[in-house]
């Protein structure tokens, strides 16, 4: 079954629960506190909870792991052939921060892999999409059209994180003779790579499952390679939840 318009539209309807949130006045965020200090809104949690109901009802036969769920051990992941990795508001402190850098990511993994993979980014009006062997694509004002990565020039274009910057990032930066820092918030770093806008994005972060499964697949159907340290496959079928380092790259087309 072709997953990918139903999915589409759960982005967006997930959007509009953001963006629902987002208009208000700063004390309707309701932010609060996770256990490891990041934060959590409403809009998360109005996310969370549409995505969750609808997936369930297109296929409820398949497991769901969010970001706002994702208690879950390892015991029972492990019997997951097919389950959707879901973060419902990735870029949590940019809609704090209202720079509108921040987006709904929807991924469906099959055997630890992903396989289709949705990025919509509510403010910006876009909605990015792929599905294994059939290609990568944005959508804006209505119309939607293929993307691929452009060939590198002389400057070397590097996408970075604005919320999260790296020390470890001057060191991998000094192999290019010339380059320019594009900072951006939340999954958007990988849309840029896949779009041609970047030509490649290296996390020495953390970063956890749900925060790369969809951008991963938007990436590589759009020619880019995405490497992670130390996992050569089945990158989303692992006990432990966060990633390691990974490079995201136009570089070697």
């Amino acid at each position: 079954m072709n997953y990918l318009p139903a999915i589409i539209d759960i982005a967006e309807q997930a959007g509009q629960a953001i963006l629902a949130v987002y208009q208000q006045d700063n004390a309707a965020f309701n932010i609060t506190g996770k256990a490891d200090d990041s934060p959590l809104t409403a809009a998360d949690l109005a996310a969370h909870q549409l995505i969750v109901k609808a997936l369930t009802t297109l296929t409820p036969e398949l497991p769901i792991l969010s970001e706002e769920a994702a208690d879950i051990s390892w015991p029972i992941r492990q019997q997951w052939q097919r389950y959707w990795l879901v973060d419902p508001l990735d870029g949590t402190k940019e809609f704090i921060k209202r720079n509108g850098e921040f987006t709904v990511n929807i991924a469906l993994i099959n055997n630890g892999e992903p396989v289709l993979g949705v990025i919509h980014a509510p403010v910006l009006g876009k909605t990015y999409s792929a599905a294994k062997g059939a290609g990568a694509f944005v959508k804006a004002a209505g119309q939607t059209r293929a993307i691929q990565v452009a060939k590198p020039g002389a400057t070397i274009r590097v996408v970075g994180s604005r919320s999260h910057p790296s020390p470890d990032l001057a060191g991998y930066l000094a192999q290019f003779a010339q380059h320019e820092m594009v900072p951006v918030g939340s999954s958007l770093k990988f849309c840029l790579v896949a779009e041609g806008s970047a030509d490649v994005y290296p996390r020495f972060g953390p970063t956890m499952q749900w925060d790369t499964g969809a951008g991963h697949i938007i990436a590589t159907e759009a020619g880019a390679t995405v490497s992670f340290d130390g996992i050569a496959s089945q990158v989303y079928q692992r006990e432990n939840l966060r990633n390691p380092n990974f490079i995201v790259s136009a570089l070697t087309r």
